[in-house]
């Protein structure tokens, strides 16, 4: 029998390079190099400081991933990197060391959705997707879901955010109450000494009116605008912001409509299997949440550890490996990127 294809994958999105190496299903290697730390003092990503970090850590990246896994770039039968969506500067430098590595390998490239690949990392973890399948991607841009009965081919969004994306309300809601960015894992650090029913912050888009038109979209701008209110009053009043109870009612009130809603997407489509991605899956209260909910509702949850939620090479590896076991076509090497690729795109022709 002989070895399934290896497959390297690039990811460079936004603020992470990621670079990582699968065979089949097998995950060999998973390397990343941050620029989080150059973004902090700003308190959001800055494209331009991005694009930079990426075109300094694309090589030793590659060669660390290479290096952990064992083998050399002679050895690689197919390449995968990220065209969309994200940011054109990031992506751009992605794209182009995938490409000049392909044409300089002669193997074949596919440029595929972050998104889709978000949901395929799973696999390594967790074995082949159950399809038809609900997946909730919950990130720093997005937060959408989707209906998927083929990972290389047919994924479908049932519901998206129509302002801000969960991950980036709480960046925001982080340095609201002075905590570090990024801002998920320390609002999760804190929100454990906190009480989820301190303050009653609404859940964006669950009323009956809403659902009529939006029961699978999520909004959290009102509930962003709702903290700061809250905190305003509390100052006015010479009050002292009790941090970890308004973290943790925050929270609560962000992974209440996630998971909601994701488990009411299975049931009514059918799905036995809810799939939960991106780097708010790493939040401790969404996956309790979701588990609880879940069994309630007969539904089989899985969810990748941690550093496999966060953007990362291992997943568009993933993906790459999926596509080149199920036959589908390379790309060609005149691929471009695309900063607001739709998700229905798996695969970038």
């Amino acid at each position: 029998m002989t070895d399934a294809p290896l497959v390297l994958g690039i990811e460079s999105s936004c603020d992470e390079t990621g670079v990582g190496v699968v065979r089949g299903s097998t995950l060999l290697a998973d390397a990343v190099a941050s620029s989080v730390d150059e973004h902090a003092r700003f308190g959001g990503v800055i494209p331009e400081v991005a694009s930079r970090a990426h075109l300094e850590a694309m090589v030793p990246t590659i060669e660390r991933a290479c290096a952990t896994a064992g083998v050399r770039l002679t050895d690689v039968d197919a390449l995968a990197v990220t065209s969309g969506p994200g940011l054109a500067g990031a992506l751009t430098v992605g794209v182009a060391a995938a490409k000049a590595l392909a044409l300089a390998l002669g193997v074949p490239l596919y440029g595929v959705n972050h998104l889709a690949a978000h949901v395929a990392v799973d696999i390594l973890e967790h074995g082949p997707l159950p399809e038809p399948s609900v997946a909730l991607l919950a990130s720093g841009g997005h937060s959408s879901l989707l209906f998927v009965t083929d990972v290389t081919a047919d994924v479908r969004p049932l519901g998206q955010t129509i302002d801000d994306a969960a991950g980036e309300a709480f960046d925001k809601i982080a340095r609201l109450l002075g905590l570090p960015f990024p801002g998920g894992p320390h609002v999760d650090r804190v929100a454990v000494d906190g009480d989820p029913a301190a303050v009653a912050f609404p859940r964006g888009l669950t009323a009956r009116h809403d659902l009529e038109r939006h029961r699978y979209d999520f909004s959290f701008s009102g509930l962003k605008t709702a903290v700061a209110r809250w905190v305003e009053r509390a100052e006015a009043d010479g009050r002292t912001i009790p941090v970890a109870d308004v973290a943790a009612s925050f929270q609560e009130a962000v992974v209440d409509v996630l998971t909601r809603k994701a488990v009411a997407a299975c049931v009514e489509h059918g799905a036995g299997h809810l799939l939960i991605g991106g780097g708010v899956a790493a939040n401790s209260r969404l996956r309790a949440l979701a588990e609880q909910r879940c069994l309630a509702a007969g539904i089989r949850l899985r969810v990748p550890r941690p550093g496999l939620c966060t953007d990362n090479g291992a997943m568009v590896a993933a993906l790459g490996a999926q596509l080149v076991a199920r036959g589908r076509p390379p790309s060609a090497l005149d691929l471009v990127v695309d900063s607001s690729l739709p998700v229905t795109t798996v695969r970038v022709g």
